[in-house]
């Protein structure tokens, strides 16, 4: 049985070295959408933490239908990470100066007193995983095993949920 700090720490391990995520939102006519976005933290609440600007045009959409999707993925070592969580936009000065680095200033050049700096939280509802956790020539040596024996390939990789 996994427990709640296992499924964290398996999520932050699985996205941690993934640069962006792409967070899915419903708009104002119900259609997904989505736009990539930088995660700065996965936190011990099982919140996952972006900066984002009170200017983006999905804050609306986040405030109407904050239930969402975030997808990563790293197609070098066959990592795929798909979270549902709730949204919310927040402006915390003390979470900000925490998280704050020098990659967020050339969006908010004025630090954390930037007026249209804001945070975006993420609590994680749950995760999927597919973890290949073996290299790109045993995936293509099973891959090939496959198309010759015509039964499906085995022992390539780890797929999961997580519910933290």
């Amino acid at each position: 049985m996994t427990t709640q700090n296992d499924a964290l720490e398996k999520i932050r391990d699985l996205i941690k070295d993934i640069k962006f995520g792409m967070f899915t939102t419903v708009d104002e006519n119900n259609h997904l959408s989505s736009r990539p976005l930088t995660s700065q933290q996965v936190d011990a609440a099982g919140n996952i933490w972006f900066f984002i600007s009170d200017e983006a045009n999905y804050i609306n959409a986040v405030q109407q239908h904050p239930e969402i999707n975030l997808s990563f993925s790293d197609v070098d070592d066959s990592v795929y990470v798909s979270i549902s969580g709730r949204a919310e936009v927040l402006r915390d000065r003390q979470k900000a100066e925490e998280l704050w680095n020098a990659m967020v200033k050339p969006w908010f050049p004025e630090g954390v007193d930037d007026p249209h700096l804001r945070l975006l939280k993420v609590q994680i509802h749950a995760a999927e995983y597919w973890d290949s956790g073996s290299s790109k020539m045993m995936q293509l040596f099973a891959m090939a095993k496959a198309a010759i024996t015509g039964e499906q390939p085995k022992d390539i990789g780890e797929h999961g949920t997580l519910r933290p």
